[in-house]
């Protein structure tokens, strides 16, 4: 593949760091927005994820509406909502009322996973009964139905509609998020647009094989003709190998932590300086190595060439960046040089003429 076919994208998890609050990171969110659409990323996605001490987006539509109102042409959308915790109607009727008022520009991701831990699950549906999974497929249908306006005649609710109504010009773009066949294959017996979320960590040994069963059992419908795919990426990246490694290990030692239920007492990604140091028993140490091997660390020519690889190997045009660490001003510097390492084709030699104009240093901005 060659550069000049990739589109990148960006998804958002709003991480929060120690000492920070989650305010913060949700403003951060928005200016990085605001760069992302500056420097040519196709897509802005929020996450969703509740009761963490680490990432802040709770509300993704909520936050949809701030960054499309701060931006002008980039897409924004949720990656994803998650649907269980909702009816289908009132999802619908949110993102409508996004797309009423930034036509054109909102993406709808939605995933089955509940985004939290189990005790949380249960006080989002509370007083209620937690949503069934099994129900999860009928729920998509649903939301696609009340989106367009042509829910069954048979349905139940047919003769509800989402407002605002009847249905605009345009209307979100509704994508399955995923990891596992069943996300697949029912992305692919519905006829939406599929995104892998590779940047889950050590994914790449049946993330293709998972991409290939959608591609391969993939029905048209009113909504997609054809396949399509996106996959989202654990990227870091820095003017030299060493101070990315050094800058990822914010993130890795919050993850080794979350696995080994130590998170809520990090509240927030540790300073690396204080991540390398963290006690890592060894059952955490090998975890964070295992999840490591496929995120893409490095300099701009070793992230371009990463990128470009990994993209081959799922055969996809379109790819999502995750970028998380401790200091905004070192993750907007990511997004910035992967953009133009991708674009331009950067090499080790152009930053290294660039930091000789600085006097030849090569600075750590996370103090």
């Amino acid at each position: 593949m060659l550069a000049d076919d990739l589109v990148l994208s960006v998804v958002d998890q709003s991480p929060m760091r120690r000492g920070g609050t989650a305010a913060q990171a949700l403003v951060e969110t928005v200016e990085l927005a605001q760069s992302a659409e500056s420097l040519g990323y196709t897509r802005y996605w929020v996450a969703e994820h509740h009761n963490s001490s680490s990432f802040s987006g709770s509300s993704p539509e909520v936050l949809i509406g701030q960054i499309a109102a701060n931006t002008d042409s980039i897409r924004v959308g949720s990656g994803g909502v998650m649907l269980m915790h909702y009816s289908a109607l009132k999802v619908a009727e949110q993102f409508k009322i996004l797309d009423s008022f930034y036509p054109g520009r909102i993406d709808l991701g939605i995933g089955r996973a509940p985004g939290s831990d189990r005790l949380t699950s249960a006080a989002l549906a509370y007083p209620r009964l937690q949503a069934d999974l099994k129900k999860f497929p009928q729920q998509v249908i649903d939301l696609l139905g009340f989106l367009s306006g042509k829910l069954n005649k048979e349905h139940p609710f047919s003769r509800v509609r989402a407002q605002p109504g009847p249905a605009s010009e345009t209307t979100p773009e509704v994508w399955l998020l995923g990891s596992s066949d069943y996300s697949a294959r029912l992305a692919a017996l519905i006829g939406v647009p599929f995104a892998f979320a590779d940047f889950f960590g050590d994914m790449r040994k049946h993330g293709p094989s998972v991409v290939e069963t959608y591609r391969r059992e993939f029905k048209p419908s009113m909504v997609l003709d054809i396949p399509k795919v996106n996959i989202a990426l654990q990227v870091l990246c820095a003017p030299t190998t060493e101070e990315a490694l050094y800058l990822g290990t914010s993130r890795n030692v919050n993850k080794a932590a979350s696995f080994l239920k130590q998170q809520p007492e990090m509240h927030g990604l540790l300073h690396p300086t204080e991540a390398t140091n963290y006690p890592l028993n060894q059952e955490g140490q090998r975890f964070m190595e295992n999840f490591r091997k496929s995120y893409i660390d490095g300099n701009p020519e070793e992230v371009r060439k990463e990128i470009l690889e990994v993209a081959n190997l799922y055969g996809v045009t379109e790819v999502s960046i995750v970028t998380n660490c401790y200091a905004f001003q070192d993750r907007l510097r990511s997004y910035e040089l992967i953009a133009e390492a991708i674009s331009q084709g950067v090499t080790i030699a152009t930053i290294t003429e660039a930091l000789a104009g600085m006097g030849g240093a090569v600075f750590l901005s996370a103090e």
